[in-house]
């Protein structure tokens, strides 16, 4: 298959594989040096080549006939194979090459994504398998917005790797093994006596529950006690002990399940005391590898260029995260064979997994350079802020539960929709499930269109705005083109079987090249973990599209149909980014 046949992938590698043919026969001794191929910023056109500046502080002391960059960037625009996909070259300043994409390429290429489907489109990565490790609450205790954001920003990261073929092992490391479980079950004993024989758990509202014992941990030295021994007999596998804990692990799980359905996220729990076996074997190996020390009675890690050691057995004998996280990442690169391990949590946990994976490097677990596979990341990310600018809670100082929020969310959409009389011509289901696609697709892109290194804030009224940089607009838009396609009374699938697309209006050309630069922009995401660069895509393509519609007619004009189609193209291309990104798009409004 010739070279522009092969995919619909990324326009820049296409662009780069041509000029790397160029760069190797212009300075076929320079073998090492790869294409810069970048988005111009000008208009001197679409994409351009920077490599003759690099290239010519290399090439001068050699006996060179060139006689500066712009000399160099000439011989590589020269040099580039013929390529349909290319109408026009240039060279400006210090030797940019300058790309102008052909117009009918760029639309040849919408069609067969048209009949070929947009998973053609898929960035190709260089991996075959990697954990996610998003979500993970903390047993006992209700989801709120601390956890909204690792598990939206978690599911975004899966679903774009999922799409580009990537088999994405989901895992949600909830904190189910740690201290509180002596008290929490030491307070279920004393609270409910009779706790195995009841028909359902006994507990009830499980935050209260959580708050209740909590509450005699801190102030009555002998329930400390009683739940500092109830810990050991539980790490011990006591049957009384055990049953409890799985009851209250339950009874969690089906809150966090309640919160997973709205969000529409699936998850597979490994939780903390599933690796709780493997830690005296990791813990082994890394001591027969010399690295943990005795250390004040605590055994150690010491890594470099850090200050404390990572604690790996604390004093008193008992593993605590560091165990845990160490052995969770042997066993995902071990048992699971994972190539990339990415791990979701706010940016406070940074060092914490800066020293797990230095120590995971000394070990010879994982390669000295952070780019080379298998590979791990600390994806951070920032604070949900209220409208004081502190941390997101309600007017009693509680943190907002997660479940409350959504529903919160749902009922203003609702609301919104039942002022514009959607009530009297939707039918109920309709109504609600709008209000639910609208109200939870609000929440999530308010939170994935920020870096997500960054705070932001949380503003009920900002995120169901319909104007601006919001899920509102773009669901609207979506909803828009539908509404062309359905007034047109044309058949899209009869239509891709006899129109062709064409591009001669600039507002045309303009948007079909966006169109295609979504593979890129996919690519961009998943290699740099930033959901926030396919919203930026998502809403340019969406401003792209309402300047081709302003300026081009599409019902009733000779270019009807080619116009329809490229209104298809796009309706598909923002479901693919609302899919992407977890929101669910709707048809009409």
């Amino acid at each position: 298959m010739a070279r522009d046949e092969e995919s619909l992938c990324s326009l820049k590698k296409k662009l780069a594989e041509l000029f790397e043919v160029s760069l190797r026969v212009t300075f076929p001794t320079e073998t090492d040096v790869e294409p810069l191929v970048a988005v111009c910023t000008g208009n001197f056109g679409d994409y351009q080549c920077n490599n003759a500046m690099s290239l010519w502080p290399r090439i001068k002391g050699k006996g060179t006939a060139f006689r500066g960059p712009p000399a160099v960037g000439q011989a590589l625009m020269k040099n580039i194979p013929p390529s349909e996909m290319i109408e026009s070259c240039s060279v400006a300043g210090p030797g940019f090459v300058n790309v102008k994409l052909s117009k009918s390429w760029v639309a040849k290429n919408i069609q067969k994504m048209l009949t070929r489907g947009i998973g053609e489109w898929a960035p190709k990565l260089r991996i075959k398998r990697a954990v996610i490790d998003f979500s993970s609450p903390n047993i006992a205790k209700e989801m709120h917005v601390g956890n909204l954001r690792s598990t939206i920003i978690g599911d975004t990261l899966a679903r774009m790797l999922e799409f580009s073929n990537v088999q994405v092992l989901r895992r949600n490391h909830v904190g189910d093994w740690g201290t509180q479980f002596g008290m929490l079950i030491e307070f279920l004993f004393e609270k409910f006596p009779d706790w195995e024989d009841a028909s359902e758990t006994p507990i009830g509202d499980l935050q209260a529950f959580y708050k209740e014992s909590k509450q005699r941990f801190d102030n009555d030295h002998d329930f400390l006690e009683r739940a500092r021994k109830a810990v050991v007999k539980l790490q011990g596998g006591e049957p009384k002990y055990r049953k409890a804990w799985a009851q209250i692990c339950d009874i969690s799980r089906k809150e966090f399940d309640k919160v997973y359905k709205c969000l529409g996220v699936t998850l597979e729990e490994k939780g903390e005391s599933f690796y709780n076996p493997f830690i005296p074997g990791v813990l082994e190996k890394l001591s027969n590898l010399g690295l943990v020390e005795e250390n004040q009675g605590a055994r150690v890690i010491f890594i470099e260029g850090i200050s404390i050691p990572l604690i790996v057995v604390k004093s008193d004998g008992g593993y605590n995260y560091a165990s845990t996280d160490l052995t969770a990442l042997w066993y995902r690169l071990n048992e699971e064979k994972a190539e990339w391990i990415i791990y979701l949590t706010d940016v406070g946990q940074s060092q914490h997994f800066e020293m797990v994976f230095k120590a995971a490097k000394r070990a010879g677990w994982l390669p000295p350079e952070n780019n080379s596979y298998p590979r791990v990341n600390h994806v951070g990310f920032g604070l949900v802020l209220g409208e004081d600018g502190k941390r997101f809670r309600t007017r009693n100082t509680e943190v907002v539960r997660l479940v409350d929020l959504l529903d919160e969310a749902k009922r203003r959409s609702k609301d919104a929709l039942i002022e514009r009389g959607k009530d009297k011509e939707w039918t109920e289901e309709e109504l609600e499930e709008t209000a639910k696609a609208i109200g939870y697709g609000a929440v999530k892109y308010a939170d994935l269109k920020n870096n997500r290194l960054t705070n932001y804030t949380f503003n009920f009224d900002q995120m169901l705005n319909d104007k601006g940089n919001t899920a509102v607009y773009l669901l609207y838009a979506h909803a828009r083109i539908c509404s062309i396609i359905r007034k047109s009374g044309k058949e899209i699938e009869e239509l891709k079987k006899t129109a062709v697309i064409s591009l001669d209006h600039p507002d045309e050309r303009a948007l079909g090249l966006h169109l295609l630069q979504f593979a890129e922009s996919v690519e961009e995401a998943c290699t740099n973990l930033l959901p926030n660069v396919l919203c930026e895509y998502l809403y340019n393509l969406s401003e792209h599209f309402t300047k081709f519609y302003s300026n081009c007619q599409v019902i009733g004009k000779p270019e009807e149909a080619s116009r329809l189609l490229l209104c298809e193209a796009t309706a598909v291309v923002m479901r693919q980014c609302f899919h992407l990104l977890g929101i669910e798009p709707v048809y009409k409004i």
